[in-house]
């Protein structure tokens, strides 16, 4: 069973930076992939970040390259996203999503992911 808490959402001003946090109670972490999905009001799931817990590779949506970055610390289990220069359409409800690795799934995708998190409000103002 996997296991997932976000926290560190909040209200920030444009421009600003905030670091959500994902912590993983998992009980392997071999072929673990872990994401970052998130939902504004009115609008579809959006992915924003993956990364693999083995290796480190990442990777991100075009809307956040260069603004976003994702890291995982092996030593706290969690899984951390780091925002900065903040716009307000990156308001939304952010979710933590992990899987165990299946080369058939599209990581972009929230289908490829079978483990959520109760989600975190992230809110830009202009």
């Amino acid at each position: 069973q996997v296991q997932l808490v976000e926290s560190g959402g909040g209200l920030v001003q444009a421009g600003g930076s905030l670091r959500l946090s994902c912590a993983a109670s998992v009980r392997t972490f071999v072929n673990v992939v872990m994401g970052w999905f998130r939902q504004a009001p009115g609008k579809e799931s959006e992915f924003v970040a993956r990364i693999f817990w083995s290796g480190g590779s990442t990777a991100f949506a075009d809307s956040v390259k260069g603004r976003f970055t994702i890291s995982r610390d092996k030593a706290k289990n969690t899984v951390d996203l780091q925002m900065n220069s903040l716009k307000p359409e990156d308001t939304a409800v952010y979710y933590c999503a992990a899987s165990y690795y299946d080369s058939r799934r599209n990581l972009y995708s929230q289908g490829a992911y079978d483990y959520w998190g109760q989600g975190t409000q992230v809110t830009v103002s202009s």
